[in-house]
């Protein structure tokens, strides 16, 4: 099989850090089914593993977390009637954890110490095939087609999530003032499960086009990072990947409101004022995603009809998406269709 293969993480200037390899068939061990894939999202956390700002966990890897494909083979123990072949399924994040730690047993398994993650310690989607356990595949709704499904694995999931994590009940959020700071493809998604939720959202973003984007989705005032909105926020979600973002935020809530940081991975956060946080705000990080998260986003956005925008890669070029999304150019996803070879 193909796959794009990073065997030297390192900033852009070191080339090539991603290389396309040939590499045997992967083989799904007891209790995994092999995937032959279709798409592959691109997600931040993809460019600070291959940048070295994650520390990588094996040499060489295969990144990739937002995998959509067909089930092509079973692994010893997999039942076929729940995974049968040629099924579509997805690949997400969290790609397994022990399932009887305190934190695995009480519906928190996105902390337990002995999670493993996809494209991280184990090989991804960046590739025709990948292996991963059967119990930590997701059916796919009907109504997206592979390439803007994909994003929905990572970049909605975390994104609903982080709501939660905000404090946003979205079962009574009309009214509700929330912050998006930040508007890359969990952004987009987030925004109109708030929007539909009945919440105001204030956008702030560096790019002229993104704020013009987010107001295109509904949203109620878009300005950049140092523009206060009109209006204290009741909630807001960190998007990108900087601590000045995370200050910005908290300067802009309101009484007794949190703040959810969408970011496995921030620069540094500045020395706070603590008058910033006084009166019961809250800062709050968001650590990964449980596979309730993946499921019940997805049976979400199928039901309130999510769009995702997408901009399609051939599998060579994922270093070209990767730097593209690096550089701010990437409205929505960028997305690696996977061909067969």
């Amino acid at each position: 099989m193909r796959a794009m293969e990073l065997s030297h993480p390192g900033p852009a200037t070191d080339r090539p850090r991603l290389a396309l390899v040939t590499r045997p068939d992967p083989e799904p061990a007891a209790g995994e089914v092999l995937i032959d894939i279709t798409a592959c999202a691109v997600c931040r956390t993809d460019l600070q593993i291959v940048a070295g700002d994650l520390a990588a966990r094996h040499l060489p890897l295969v990144p990739g977390h937002q995998i959509v494909g067909r089930i092509a083979a079973l692994g010893d123990g997999v039942d076929a009637a729940a995974h049968p072949i040629g099924v579509r399924v997805g690949v997400a994040w969290i790609a397994g954890a022990c399932g009887h730690c305190r934190f695995c047993t009480s519906g928190r398994e996105n902390l337990c110490e002995q999670l493993g993650f996809t494209g991280w310690d184990r090989d991804g989607g960046y590739a025709d095939r990948v292996t991963a356990r059967a119990d930590y595949t997701y059916r796919l709704p009907d109504g997206f087609d592979d390439l803007r499904v994909a994003p929905l694995l990572c970049g909605g999931a975390i994104g609903h999530r982080s709501l939660k994590v905000a404090g946003v009940d979205l079962a009574h959020a009309d009214g509700m003032r929330l912050g998006l700071y930040g508007f890359g493809a969990s952004a987009t998604c987030t925004i109109q499960v708030a929007v539909h939720a009945g919440c105001d959202v204030y956008v702030a973003t560096r790019s002229r086009g993104e704020q013009e984007r987010a107001l295109a989705l509904g949203a109620t005032w878009a300005g950049g990072y140092d523009d206060p909105p009109p209006v204290p926020l009741d909630a807001a979600v960190t998007f990108a990947p900087a601590g000045s973002v995370v200050v910005a935020a908290l300067r802009a809530l309101d009484r007794g409101a949190a703040v959810a940081i969408n970011a496995i991975h921030l620069d540094h956060i500045p020395e706070l004022d603590y008058d910033d946080l006084w009166l019961e705000r809250s800062l709050r990080s968001v650590a990964n995603v449980t596979r309730a998260d993946v499921v019940e986003f997805l049976e979400l956005a199928a039901a309130i009809g999510v769009q995702t925008q997408v901009e399609v890669f051939p599998l060579e070029q994922a270093e070209l998406a990767l730097d593209r999304l690096a550089a701010g150019e990437i409205s929505g996803a960028a997305v690696l269709a996977i061909d067969a070879p």
